[in-house]
């Protein structure tokens, strides 16, 4: 099956609608859908990854810390649906520590979000959703790659219509 890719583009001005956005995004996603987070450190991909997950922890009456996973590599949140990884590959020198991590087999049936998915290398999954950040003046320009059905249905939320490169 090949995806046909497509693209949209997102101005974060400021932490806030990076927050909205991971709130937005939690509604939305399920088992086997993989977030691959790309940017410099510091650019919003640790912020969006704690936004949707706390609200999808949230929308069950609970509240847990979500560190950033820089030194465990993977933190795993138990959702009544489903389980939200979110895994931090930047120590990673290999693909196959992928695989040691368990990561390939969460990618088909958990929610997961990754930093640093340079490291993932033939493993990335085709129907990944890729997010680019970058510098926009004070805020940030945030590029979302991936399938063009999901980007399509992704484009009617209005966290996202509010925030579209015109």
């Amino acid at each position: 099956m090949t995806l046909t890719p497509a693209s949209l583009t997102l101005l974060l001005p400021d932490a806030a609608a990076t927050t909205r956005l991971g709130a937005a995004l939690s509604e939305v996603i399920g088992p086997g859908d993989v977030l691959l987070l790309d940017g410099p450190i510091g650019s919003g991909k640790t912020h969006l990854s704690r936004a949707l997950i706390h609200a999808a922890l949230a929308r069950e009456g609970r509240f847990e810390d979500v560190p950033s996973p820089t030194f465990t590599l993977v933190q795993v949140y138990e959702t009544a649906a489903f389980e939200i990884w979110h895994a931090d590959l930047y120590r990673l020198g290999h693909p196959q520590e992928v695989i040691e991590l368990g990561l390939d087999e969460a990618m088909q049936q958990a929610v997961c979000l990754i930093e640093w998915p340079d490291r993932l290398g033939d493993l990335t999954p085709p129907q990944a959703l890729h997010l680019t950040w970058a510098a926009e003046g004070e805020g940030r320009r945030l590029t979302l790659t991936g399938p063009a059905g999901r980007l399509a249905a992704l484009q009617n939320l209005p966290e996202i219509r509010t925030c579209l490169q015109p």
